[in-house]
């Protein structure tokens, strides 16, 4: 298993990737980390970690910029970390990328490099969400601002798939964000999106309110990228806020240590990165500010959807949706 790990691609690079390489790597024996990035950048974090073999470099002299345009970024920056980790795998030389750098550089040469998979019109970005009874997965959540309804019933498959093969739920619960739980209700777009996933041989169980998602009101949550992104952030913030209002209750009655179990619920980097859903491979987005731990958790991430062909099966169900005419 070769994971092309993007080297350059978080606020703290390269010690996060270099130290969450590692650690991935010790607790998988069947694994091989690629540190794609600057070599002379990476000298001073890997000789922290002398002896590891299965840790390799591959040279990537550029950083992609924040001027930098993501729809530009394969041309203008080919030796970015970005453009060589995926065209490891667009070449066969890797099995999954995983990167924190800028997602619309990721997500521009994602597609560029390894294409969409037949019947897909835009990927979709998704995301576990937690809630009272298990993991929400979320998509799209930032990839596509505008979506069409048909779009939205492909996001509901490519997420069905995913919480299949990765968290073994037989038959996903599918629902639609919306304002209000009957089939009339928000926009066009969502009213016709509402019919066709009710027409579709996927589990919907309807639209799903705001207050609905703590609740697990449904395994794959489908909702367009400007909704979707909103979301995400709002939830980013929660662990953060409830720290800050309840630390001082907690120091006094001892309770911190309980309370921090329940707060680690809500951090991305217990859940991994956030996978491109609907490229023809794999394709892994982290946070800009993830730590070690987050960056091992990415790559965890990458090793299920390859092991678990993942892509194979989302290639298998859009045929099918598109022989139905779904």
């Amino acid at each position: 298993m070769r994971i092309a790990l993007d080297a350059m691609g978080t606020d703290d690079a390269p010690s996060s990737e270099v130290a969450g390489a590692v650690a991935a790597v010790e607790a998988d024996p069947g694994l091989h980390v690629i540190l794609v990035g600057d070599e002379t950048a990476l000298v001073r974090p890997l000789s922290r970690f002398r002896g590891q073999d299965r840790i390799s470099v591959i040279h990537a002299p550029d950083r992609i910029a924040s001027s930098d345009a993501p729809a530009s970024v394969v041309r203008r920056r080919p030796r970015s970390s970005i453009s060589v980790g995926l065209g490891l795998q667009a070449t066969g030389e890797a099995d999954a990328f995983v990167s924190a750098g800028s997602t619309g550089a990721v997500m521009a040469a994602s597609v560029l490099l390894l294409r969409p998979l037949k019947g897909v019109d835009r990927p979709a970005l998704a995301t576990f969400f937690p809630t009272n009874s298990g993991l929400t997965l979320v998509a799209d959540v930032g990839a596509n601002i505008e979506c069409k309804p048909h779009q939205l019933v492909q996001f509901a498959s490519l997420g069905s798939i995913y919480m299949q093969d990765l968290q073994g739920i037989e038959t996903p619960r599918v629902g639609l964000l919306n304002v209000g739980t009957e089939a009339e209700k928000g926009t066009e777009v969502l009213q016709v999106a509402y019919r066709l996933l009710a027409a579709s041989d996927l589990n919907f169980v309807g639209n799903i309110e705001g207050r609905d998602i703590l609740l697990h009101g449904c395994d794959v949550l489908v909702c367009d990228g400007f909704n979707g992104n909103i979301l995400l952030k709002f939830y980013e913030s929660v662990a953060a806020f409830m720290v800050r209002k309840l630390a001082p209750g907690l120091r006094v009655a001892g309770l911190r240590d309980k309370v921090d179990d329940l707060l680690r619920d809500l951090d991305y980097a217990e859940h991994g990165g956030a996978p491109l859903l609907g490229v023809n491979g794999v394709s892994v987005i982290c946070h800009g500010r993830s730590s070690p731990r987050a960056i091992s958790a990415g790559i965890g991430v990458a090793v299920r959807a390859v092991r678990s062909g993942l892509v194979g099966h989302m290639a298998q169900d859009l045929s099918r949706l598109e022989t139905s005419g779904a």
